[in-house]
């Protein structure tokens, strides 16, 4: 079944040469120029992912962000930013996004992303995992941190987090796998079903966040850097 994409971008250059790209990497396709356009277009169709420019005029891409989500929306979301500092990456995060691309970006990687974001909402991509590699569904336990895997929900004690589907599936792997140190490589795989090289900032945008979410005052750290490698989940 052909996945459709509702891409907003104000740039006519880039929407049309991203809109071009998409269609021939076999997405149905409705590309508008404003945050209006939009969210009228979402109400409309149901798009299976959205592409949201984050500058736009009007109603920007985290305003149109922040309207779906209050809706209820759950549609994935990718955004398109020229902000390079981590606070501007984090406010689309926060206003419920679920993943995000900086400016000039690679089509390619764009590519990797969406087919992330749809493999985690449809949950049986092209490229699915091998059998081994499945997580299996069902409740985690570890460290306070519990988490009830099938009705994506979270807790640290008795504190419900809310957590994006991107920081959520980060978590799980984390969690299942407490106490071992999982490289930048494998996580990016795991998650995004993609490696974007070592000059990536994107997991550790992510790990950061999800830091501030699961941190408490008086009580110990979680998820733990280890520098060169990666990233463990553990209660010290």
């Amino acid at each position: 079944m052909t996945q459709t994409v509702l891409l907003a971008e104000d740039d006519r250059a880039i929407r049309h040469a991203l809109e071009r790209a998409l269609t021939l990497e076999g997405y149905e396709v409705n590309a508008v120029a404003d945050g209006v356009e939009a969210l009228a277009q979402a109400h409309r169709t149901q798009p299976d992912v959205l592409v949201l420019d984050v500058m736009m005029p009007g109603i920007d891409g985290l305003q149109v962000c922040r309207v779906l989500r209050a809706e209820g929306d759950r549609t994935p979301i990718l955004m398109l930013t020229a902000l390079v500092e981590t606070a501007d990456r984090i406010a689309g995060l926060d206003a419920g996004a679920d993943d995000y691309v900086v400016k000039p970006f690679d089509v390619e990687e764009v590519f990797a992303r969406l087919r992330a974001l749809l493999r985690r909402t449809n949950g049986a991509p092209a490229d699915e995992p091998k059998e081994e590699e499945k997580i299996p569904t069902g409740q985690v336990s570890v460290a306070g941190l519990r988490m009830d895997v099938q009705a994506r929900r979270a807790w640290r004690g008795e504190r419900e987090l809310e957590l994006t589907r991107t920081e959520f599936d980060l978590l799980e792997l984390l969690a299942r796998n407490a106490g071992i140190v999982l490289d930048h490589a494998t996580i990016y795989d795991r998650i995004w079903g993609y490696d974007f090289g070592p000059g990536s900032k994107n997991l550790a945008v992510y790990v950061g966040y999800l830091r501030r979410k699961l941190d408490e005052p008086d009580a110990p750290a979680l998820i733990h850097t280890v520098r060169g490698v990666g990233y463990v989940l553990r209660e010290d």
